[in-house]
């Protein structure tokens, strides 16, 4: 069995925000998970070419945005899953960070963090 609690893992600050690995590829159980602050105010491009995403939404509100343009309004109790390695821009409303659990498949390592910049999507 494993126990953790989020004060005692690894957290990454991914640019706009921060990403405490609660479960990695270390630990063996084929998949990750990740208890994830998106700042308030910011947008991310991102893309995950080799893993699948899913993510929970807990607090906080903000949308997630298709690279064709199309968006999807994020509060609580709403997942989104990125089942294609779909690009895709994540905003938190300008109001309170936007906290999300974040599963993984196959599992990241757990040092993972993203180069954001305006020439693209950030991928790992």
């Amino acid at each position: 069995m494993l126990i953790r609690k989020r004060d005692e893992v690894n957290t990454v600050d991914w640019g706009n925000g921060t990403s405490s690995r609660l479960v990695n590829e270390s630990d063996g159980l084929g998949f990750a998970v990740a208890h994830t602050v998106v700042a308030a105010g910011t947008s991310s491009k991102l893309q995950y070419r080799r893993h699948l995403e899913a993510c929970y939404c807990l607090s906080g509100s903000g949308s997630v945005i298709e690279a064709d343009g199309t968006r999807h309004e994020i509060v609580p109790g709403t997942l989104y899953a990125l089942n294609e390695h779909d690009p895709h821009e994540l905003r938190a409303s300008e109001r309170e960070d936007m906290h999300l659990v974040s599963i993984f498949n196959p599992p990241i390592n757990g040092t993972e963090s993203h180069k954001l910049d305006a020439s693209g999507y950030s991928q790992y």
